[in-house]
């Protein structure tokens, strides 16, 4: 498919053969109407009546342009086939996230979270605004009248909305619009709302950023280093040249790798496989997995970098030393890669105004769109980013760096620029050039007394920091101490007495990066492993013992004991059939509540199915259950599927997985059903992009445990005693 104008062109365009009012939210709340003086517009309602919602969060299959779309949809009053959705341009004055501050960018589970009230205000505007030209056109007054599936109705009267879009647009729009009450609701919370892209995205019109060809594009691959800190000093392409479709190869002007151009995807991989390439390792990792693992475990063993609750250490120990039982064990969490089902690619091209138009998935537009103004020596006004589909990230497509958004650039730079250039990288560059959950460990003992309840924990964690050293380093670093590495331990809900967290930061191995969920993909797995251990210990019922820790009025508190309970009733805890068992885990994340059991048959030795997983969630209102399941059941599969089987090894510095083969996902098989509970809810919407990922692997853990009396400490399962069928 081929695109031969830019979104903004079209939006030009448009505007200027038909009548819009846009309707938006300025960033200290109030509202405005009309046209290039618009502020952070949301909604834009055409000549013909058509509405499209204005979606400042990119999809890459968790929904925002439903949920968002629905928003607006049900505040102006129209049935889901009625509202269109795009996405807005990199703007981050008037489509900032507001959970990032001055960062446009989709990530953390916030879409909904922090855009919740902004687009039910922007669409209960546009609705004030058309009622209110209805009113004056036909001699009522405003309160008479409502919306209801595009149309205006009352008073005896009723027209359809394009007959007021045009005189709409003139009005001065409300500060502070009547939002509905929950009982006005149709859409918000409707089971049967279904998602907006999901047609297109099966009859195959959907565009994904892969999908884009501009007229006379060239592709380009890049030429990497295996390790990590190489550069490239020189090369020879005389055996490049002599593969059909070449076009020239460079090196990068930051020495990164050498770009190799091509007419075509597979010319472009057959000249990059041609390619000699001199590289200085003076600078790279040469670290294997086995010694970067020795640190990490010895770092557990030394006295913490950083006590980070400043929790009185001693008091800790001593209490350990007088238990009447120690329970302790040791974790540790390899390296994972996202492993996106698209790969990362994009399109840069120059436009005719002198500007940069990059076409990508893009999860956080903002970095790109700076970095290009910084390569091109161009305003930021020049830099165009359109915003396209992405068929996953996980996190992988926005990093720091703007990664591969910046390979893009220099690779086109450094050409004539009058051809566009489309990056595209591999699965194998996927695997073996990207960024990294980073590996972790964990040291925990806790002290039980005579009746088994815990008087002391003591838990020391050693890993690679995401944050510092990036430009998010000051968001999250408080003390030194990087959040994302121990979230979901340190400040867990449970009622812990006598409990201590130390932190020791090791060197990174390699890129690291947010992956789904981020810390808390190792902090559940150890926290609730080491609650299963202590209620087995304590010779407790691991459902009531964890609910003995979440007593009290504590927000918190109420509402995981809420999914925990609800969990084990769907699940029929303590009554699997026999030759089952089950696990359970239940963990906070991004605001919402999760608990899981895992029923399984079998065992560790012979073989271990997994029968069932039950789920409940609490996030809050529930804006799209339809959309709410589907990211439980993802994020169930993926948080399951990576601790399994999968890890990132490194020899010599060198990652050694190379495709789906050695980096299996999960397999429609490997799970035989997922049961989701939504628990109803009048709390303001919280995530759900990542909260199913961190309860599963410890679930599963502890379901393994319960069957075979083998705790898994360290991943993944199937290289560590586990067997699965």
């Amino acid at each position: 498919m081929t695109i031969e104008t830019t979104r903004r062109g079209f939006l030009t365009s448009a505007a200027a053969a038909s009548a819009i009012l846009v309707v938006g939210v300025r960033p200290n709340g109030a509202l405005a109407a009309g046209g290039d003086a618009m502020l952070n517009p949301f909604v834009k309602i055409g000549a013909d009546g058509s509405v499209t919602a204005i979606v400042k969060h990119f999809e890459m299959g968790q929904g925002p342009t439903t949920g968002l779309s629905t928003l607006i949809a049900e505040e102006i009053g129209l049935r889901m086939d009625q509202i269109g959705f795009e996405f807005a341009p990199s703007d981050p004055q008037r489509y900032a996230n507001l959970a990032f501050g001055q960062i446009q960018g989709t990530g953390g589970s916030t879409a909904i979270a922090n855009s919740f009230q902004q687009y039910r205000t922007a669409g209960a505007a546009a609705r004030e605004m058309l009622l209110e030209t209805a009113a004056q056109a036909w001699g009522v007054d405003a309160s008479e009248l409502t919306i209801e599936e595009g149309i205006v109705t009352g008073a005896n009267n009723a027209a359809p909305l394009a007959e007021f879009v045009e005189a709409a647009s003139a009005l001065e729009a409300p500060t502070e619009p009547r939002l509905k009450d929950p009982s006005e609701f149709r859409l918000i919370g409707n089971p049967d709302v279904r998602r907006l892209d999901s047609p297109a995205k099966v009859n195959g019109t959907a565009m994904f950023a892969i999908d884009l060809h501009l007229p006379n594009e060239m592709f380009t691959m890049i030429a990497r280093p295996e390790q990590r800190g190489a550069l490239a000093l020189g090369f020879d392409d005389s055996a490049a040249r002599q593969v059909a479709g070449f076009i020239n190869a460079a090196i990068l002007p930051n020495q990164a790798g050498v770009a190799v151009y091509a007419e075509n995807t597979w010319a472009a991989m057959q000249a990059r496989d041609a390619l000699q390439v001199e590289w200085d390792l003076s600078a790279a990792e040469t670290r294997s997995s086995d010694e970067i693992q020795a640190e990490i475990m010895a770092a557990l063993e030394a006295e913490p970098t950083y006590n980070v609750n400043k929790t009185d250490q001693t008091a800790t120990q001593a209490a350990l030393d007088g238990a009447a039982q120690v329970v302790e064990q040791t974790f540790y969490f390899p390296l994972l890669a996202h492993a996106p089902m698209e790969p990362l690619n994009c399109v840069i091209e120059a436009n005719d105004d002198g500007g940069i138009t990059l076409h990508d998935g893009a999860q956080m537009p903002t970095g790109p769109h700076m970095a290009m103004a910084e390569i091109f020596g161009l305003p930021m006004e020049k830099i165009r980013i359109n915003t396209m589909l992405a068929g996953g990230s996980f996190g992988r497509r926005a990093t720091p760096e703007a990664d591969y958004q910046v390979e893009a650039a220099l690779a086109f730079v450094v050409t004539d620029r009058t051809r566009p250039v489309k990056l595209v990288w591999s699965r194998e560059d996927d695997l073996r050039s990207g960024y990294y959950r980073p590996a972790f460990g964990h040291k925990v003992r806790v002290g039980l007394d005579d009746a088994g309840q815990i008087v002391g924990w003591d838990h020391r964690i050693a890993g690679q920091s995401i944050m510092k050293g990036t430009a998010f380093e000051s968001f999250v670093v408080r003390d030194g101490v990087d959040h994302s590495s121990v979230e979901g331990a340190s400040d867990t809900p449970y009622q812990i007495p006598g409990a201590f967290f130390g932190l020791t930061d090791t060197e990174k191995a390699t890129s690291t990066l947010w992956w789904r969920a981020v810390g808390h993909t190792h902090t559940a797995y150890v926290m609730e492993v080491m609650m299963d251990m202590a209620a087995q210990a304590a010779g407790r019922d691991p459902v009531e013992y964890r609910l003995s820790y979440l007593q009290g009025d504590g927000g918190d508190q109420a509402r995981l004991a809420g999914v925990l309970r609800l969990a084990a009733e769907k699940a029929a805890w303590g009554e699997a059939p026999a030759g089952h068992a089950q696990g359970v885990a239940v963990h906070k994340s991004f605001g919402s509540y999760v608990a899981e059991v895992v029923e399984i048959s079998g065992n560790a030795e012979d073989g271990v199915k997994i029968e069932k997983v039950t789920c409940a969630v609490d996030c809050g209102l529930a804006i799209n259950p339809d959309v709410i399941k589907a990211q439980m059941e993802g994020g169930i599969g993926y948080g399951i599927g990576h601790n399994m089987r999968d890890q990132i090894t490194l020899s010599g510095g060198a990652v050694d997985q190379y495709n789906f083969p050695d980096y299996e996902p999960l397999r429609i098989g490997d799970i035989a059903a997922i049961d989701v509970h939504i628990v109803p809810s009048a709390e303001a919407p919280s995530g759900a992009g990542e909260p199913g990922t961190p309860p599963a692997a410890p679930a599963l853990a502890n379901a393994i445990a319960a069957a075979s009396n083998l705790r898994v400490g360290v991943l993944p399962m199937d290289e560590n005693g586990v067997a699965f069928v």
